[in-house]
């Protein structure tokens, strides 16, 4: 996983990615373009690459559907568009864009998406009239045409059951969130997605999870409590949004988030890593030594994820990119466990 990065940067890492041995990357937008990352990633060496996730609602759903389009053409069909909601203050007052009633919006989104999709390949007309979007004027020389290579995956970012239930119903997978643990993951995020796809009548399959995880890894004490910090530290910033509440009281924390928002609230950050306790925390995250790790993320993971992805893999190569190597062996030893997965 990285956010988007200066573009020549972005190649760099997309190639040093592919030597250590990751099969992809997970481009997350915030104060740079997913879409461009991914475009300057694909053309320095062949990754399996996704946005996780680019903001929808900013863009029109013509204009992310050409981003995604030409991506998956550059990529010979290794891409997949991750969307999600953002939230509704980054919406209206730093977009300036739409947010009420993101659920149905999302929904209507991806369908008015793979409406576009149709309309490149010229296999219909653009005909889409939706509750938030209305699309039908596509003259040839403004669509992209059609490529060699299938339609791009649709994934969106879901946490609660009734986004959950959406992406069961239109996308093709889902990106979990960081702040996720096997309880939830099979107690809300499958059942969920499955009901979402029954909805659909799509049959019974297992749904597409994109996992980022949290690794304390490393060969020494010291270097597994400097991953643990900066767990415990995005499992506090993270767990502070009211509508994530209900991730720790599956693990009978109620009352966390409250607590988070309070000390937040205060400007004690040192107060909220304080809540995160030693045996909260291991439920977010995965501890060991790069030699265990795989293994450690293939018992935890196995039967539930399609993919897992290492959240802090970008960050250590940013802070030694030699690192990297290390960290791809974990991908490497992931791969070796689950053959034909």
């Amino acid at each position: 996983m990285t956010m988007g990065a200066p573009l020549r940067r972005a190649r760099q890492l997309a190639v040093d990615a592919k030597e250590a041995g990751f099969d992809g990357l997970v481009v997350t937008e915030a104060g740079r373009s997913a879409y461009l990352t991914c475009a300057a990633a694909a053309l320095s060496t062949d990754l399996d690459l996704s946005t996780g996730i680019a903001v929808a609602f900013p863009r029109s759903p013509m204009v992310t559907a050409q981003l995604a389009w030409e991506l998956a053409d550059a990529t010979g069909g290794h891409f997949r568009l991750g969307l999600g909601t953002q939230v509704r203050a980054h919406i209206v007052r730093r977009y300036g864009a739409e947010f009420d009633h993101p659920g149905p919006r999302l929904r209507d989104y991806v369908k008015a998406v793979r409406a576009c999709f149709t309309a490149f390949r010229g296999e219909a007309p653009l005909a889409f009239d939706g509750e938030f979007y209305s699309l039908s004027l596509l003259p040839a020389q403004w669509s992209p045409g059609s490529i060699d290579v299938p339609d791009p995956p649709i994934d969106i970012a879901a946490v609660n059951p009734y986004m959950l239930r959406v992406a069961g119903e239109v996308a093709d997978g889902v990106h979990i969130h960081p702040l996720n643990h096997p309880a939830y993951l099979r107690e809300v995020v499958v059942p969920n997605v499955n009901e979402g796809m029954a909805r659909a009548g799509v049959g019974e399959r297992t749904p597409h999870l994109t996992v980022p995880v949290f690794t304390a890894v490393g060969d020494t004490d010291d270097e597994r409590r400097k991953w643990r910090e900066r767990a415990r530290a995005q499992v506090a910033f993270y767990g502070s949004t009211p509508n994530y509440a209900f991730i720790f009281e599956l693990l009978g924390r109620s009352g966390t988030t409250e607590g988070l928002r309070e000390r937040q609230k205060a400007g004690d950050l040192a107060g909220m890593v304080a809540l995160i306790d030693d045996d909260l925390l291991d439920e977010f995250v995965v501890s060991g030594s790069f030699a265990d790790m795989p293994a450690l993320i293939v018992e935890r993971y196995s039967g539930v994820a399609q993919r897992v992805v290492l959240y802090f893999a970008g960050i250590a190569w940013g802070e030694r990119e030699a690192d990297l190597a290390r960290w791809g062996d974990i991908a490497r030893g992931v791969r070796d466990l689950t053959p034909g997965a």
